[in-house]
């Protein structure tokens, strides 16, 4: 197994490619959505976070939330990308750091669920295969979708390197 992946540059990268809004906002699938991505219509806020930071859905739609609670949500929602890889994909840590970002930024924006269907993908990456998994992501509808966050992504798994 290799040394764990840079959180801190993984959430950077979430900011800047979700962007970071502290008032609801309707995302392209038209889910009520706040802070880095978090959809609180299928995530809503669970009660740790209800507990730990006094929001709930109504509050956040009424009054939005801060900077703290969103990179709070954030962190709470990079957990969770990380245990859903663990449970669906349990060889994801052995891949070295940079290809890890790139299997959590995917799960993270796409839902593990939905990273579970790219299955050529996820075979060749398991495999080392990492050019072949890169072609099969810029394949795919979500490159299309998401443009220059796949076209980096890609460039990261396949050269196993930040990018420049």
């Amino acid at each position: 197994m290799t040394a764990g992946y840079d959180r801190a540059r993984l959430e950077a990268e979430l900011i800047r490619d979700e962007g970071e809004r502290l008032r609801v906002y309707l995302c392209p699938a038209g889910h009520r959505t706040i802070g880095v991505g978090r959809n609180l219509d299928a995530t809503g806020i669970r009660p740790d976070e209800r507990r730990d930071l006094g929001l709930s859905v109504a509050r956040c739609c009424a009054y939005g939330i801060t900077r703290a609670q969103s990179r709070a949500l954030l962190a709470n929602d990079v957990a969770a990308a990380e245990h859903a890889l663990d449970a669906r994909l349990p060889w994801w840590r052995t891949l070295a750091p940079v290809r890890q970002r790139v299997l959590l930024e995917m799960a993270f924006n796409l839902g593990a669920a939905k990273l579970a269907a790219f299955h050529a993908t996820l075979a060749h990456t398991e495999h080392g295969a990492f050019a072949a998994a890169a072609d099969e992501m810029l394949a795919s509808l979500w490159a299309h979708q998401v443009g220059a966050r796949a076209e980096r992504l890609a460039a990261m798994m396949r050269t196993g390197k930040e990018p420049s």
